[in-house]
């Protein structure tokens, strides 16, 4: 819909508007570029930053700014919502264990998540139109583990799915591996810097980007629902090109003269928003605010106020991204709510006594629900009961650190089968791996950078999360600080301290029991580990294929690229580390009979879920376990799902595995059939 709001539109219209009340437009001229289209980010910056395109003229940036084509690595393919896929037979889904109930549907089967896609939007009237869309959300698991090239100039400049997520993953990557040597660096220096401003400088200089053609409406290869933890990541993939202005615009051809049109806004949370209504919106007006140097004044119909104005007589609509802080997150979130019609603009005093601008926008109907839905999160928040088809507000009966709530708004059944609910790996006395334990004499924590500390060589001498504990790299194992270090309060301990977002196991239409979360999720952020009963797989296998809540490192699993890019964190090459597991003996868990939540997590072909081997010692016995994290950013009430792997058969029977397979229903554009 690239520049095309014919559709929504009668272009005979107001194509020479007066001015609004009393102030006078500021119209920019036909051969001067309009001003703050891309607002450039204020400092102070990191060393080494120095101004990029878009926030250059358009002679430095292409002196500065590269072909995608010319990025190390091939577009990631990674779904934050799979597509849907035609339901699967019941009775396929019905229990082997007669001591179960035959109504109970295994929650090992593939999942079928909620279309969020907006497609191809066109609006015509006050309705939305959907084309239909071409899904490609998953990521790319390339052999080698190195990303493509070729991207062409008109795939960068017009993007889809799978660009779009490799741009932010890339983004994120690099941004958590600046982190990671921020935080080496502030523990002794005390200087914190701006990691996400060094890696967007970085990926908008070295041509990291998509969706880089302006337009209006739909941006090819975002989804409504999608969010974002930094303004960069918008601009990155043409969202909302600038970096703090809250209103970015386009300038288009009218009549007489050029003028320019919104294209989309970001709301802070602080605008007089209806509470009562989160499909409206009461828009406050960019300008006017006191500075330091200047002080308060009236509003001024221009750049970013004059292009509502117009897109508001146009009849055009604007993309809305609402911002909010989460009591979970010491950051701002985006999420992007959809199209808005401008509905009315006026003027009224502020708080300052000055003029300022007030527009109302509503939601254009027929999208999917976004915000709405962050709405309904904060009532169940504050009173668990309200939750619609609510069974037990906390399943785990208190043993874990946050409550985890029973839904079923399906149908009539009240649970799944029985089993208890543990937070660990249960071992057996002849599984334990007996090696010497060494704990650390850090004191009161390991201390990133401190290369003296026992528990930082293991992990090959960095610091294996950031501050907030997010994960940086994925590696063929993770050694965590274990009950004989002295540290008090050490960072070093992320998977063993319980849950750390709001979860919810809840009832789906055809694949049994579910998992997703009531919280927004960051990429790298740990979710869970897989707690049950470690079994000897010598002693099990012909027991397994019976058993739908086992995980098994020894399975095959598609290698996928998640690390940051050594290149572009001016890293040599050789620095890259293995990012496939290794686990020192097979370990099997079987969370029929004990476990967590994790034995609700489906299988997708496409996952949004890695799993990854953590290792601690206590006296003088080596522990394992599985913990998951989340590939990219997930938003609240979007399913969480891992890749099972495929067996590795003894044997087979006319070209099929002799036991473990399941045919697999994810739905996915790369679903390879089975899993299991």
């Amino acid at each position: 819909m690239e520049g095309n709001y014919g559709h929504y539109t009668d272009r005979t219209r107001v194509l020479n508007i007066k001015p609004l009340r009393t102030l006078k437009p500021v119209f920019p001229s036909g051969n001067q570029a309009p001003p703050f289209v891309c607002a450039p980010p204020f400092g102070p910056f990191p060393p080494g930053f120095s101004p990029f395109y878009p926030f250059t003229s358009s002679s430095q940036a292409n002196q500065h700014t590269q072909d995608l084509s010319q990025a190390q690595n091939p577009p990631l393919r990674q779904p934050q919502n799979p597509p849907k896929h035609q339901p699967q037979n019941p009775t396929q889904h019905q229990s082997q264990n007669p001591s179960e109930p035959s109504s109970l549907v295994t929650p090992e089967r593939s999942f079928r998540s909620p279309d969020t896609s907006n497609g191809d939007m066109e609006l015509e009237g006050s309705t939305v139109k959907r084309k239909i869309p071409r899904r490609r959300t998953r990521i790319a698991l390339p052999k080698g583990g190195n990303f493509e090239s070729g991207i062409t100039v008109a795939e960068r400049e017009n993007g889809n799915r799978e660009l779009v997520m490799n741009v932010l993953m890339r983004f994120d990557a690099l941004r958590r591996r600046f982190s990671q040597l921020e935080d080496a660096k502030e523990a002794s220096s005390g200087i914190i810097k701006r990691p996400d401003l060094k890696a967007g400088s970085i990926c908008m200089s070295r041509g990291v980007r998509t969706n880089t053609k302006k337009r209006t409406c739909v941006v090819p290869g975002v989804e409504i629902g999608d969010i974002f933890f930094f303004r960069f990541e918008m601009c990155l993939v043409g969202l909302h090109s600038p970096s703090m202005a809250g209103i970015d615009y386009l300038v288009v051809n009218g009549e007489t003269e050029e003028e320019p049109i919104a294209t989309s806004i970001v709301s802070s949370g602080y605008h007089d928003n209806d509470k009562a209504n989160p499909d409206v919106l009461i828009y406050t007006g960019q300008g006017g605010n006191a500075d330091k140097d200047k002080e308060a004044s009236d509003q001024k119909l221009e750049r970013g106020n004059l292009a509502l104005e117009k897109s508001l007589r146009r009849n055009s609509a604007v993309r809305v991204i609402r911002g909010f802080k989460e009591v979970s997150h010491s950051v701002k979130i985006y999420i992007y709510d959809g199209l808005y019609e401008i509905k009315e603009s006026w003027v009224e005093k502020g708080k300052s006594g000055h003029n300022t601008f007030k527009y109302k926008l509503v939601r254009a109907p027929g999208q999917p629900p976004a915000f709405a839905t962050w709405t309904a999160i904060q009532k169940w928040k504050a009173d668990v009961p309200s939750r619609e088809g609510l069974i037990l507000p906390d399943i785990t009966s208190g043993v874990e650190s946050m409550a985890v709530s029973l839904v079923n708004q399906v149908d009539t059944e009240n649970g799944p089968s029985y089993f208890t609910y543990s937070t660990t790996v249960k071992y057996s006395e002849s599984f334990r791996l007996t090696q010497p334990s060494f704990g650390c004499d850090c004191g009161n924590s390991c201390k990133p950078g401190n290369l003296n500390c026992h528990c930082i060589r293991k992990n090959g001498g960095d610091f294996p999360y950031t501050s907030n504990g997010v994960l940086v790299s994925r590696k063929p194992m993770i050694y965590e600080c274990s009950p004989s270090c002295p540290c008090l309060a050490c960072k070093n301990k992320v998977t063993r301290m319980g849950l750390k977002v709001r979860l919810e196991v809840f009832k789906t239409v055809n694949r049994g029991w579910g998992l997703r979360s009531w919280d927004p999720i960051r990429a790298g952020t740990f979710i869970c580990i897989y707690a049950g009963e470690a079994k000897d797989k010598s002693k099990v296998q012909h027991t397994m294929a019976n058993d739908d809540y086992t995980f098994d490192t020894t399975r095959i699993y598609t290698p996928f690229k998640w690390n940051y890019e050594p290149g572009l964190a001016d890293e040599v090459a050789s620095e890259e580390m293995s990012e496939e597991p290794e686990i020192p003996l097979p370990l099997i868990i079987s969370a029929k009979n004990v476990g967590n939540v994790a034995r609700f997590m489906n299988h997708s072909c496409s996952p949004n879920v890695f799993w990854q081997p953590v290792s601690y010692e206590n006296n003088s016995q080596l522990f394992l376990h599985v913990a998951f994290f989340a590939i990219s950013h997930i938003p609240p009430m979007t399913e969480l799902t891992y890749d099972y792997g495929v067996s590795r058969p003894s044997g087979t029977e006319n070209g099929n595995p002799l036991y473990g397979r399941k045919r697999c229903f994810c739905g996915s554009e790369y679903c390879r059939g089975s899993f299991g």
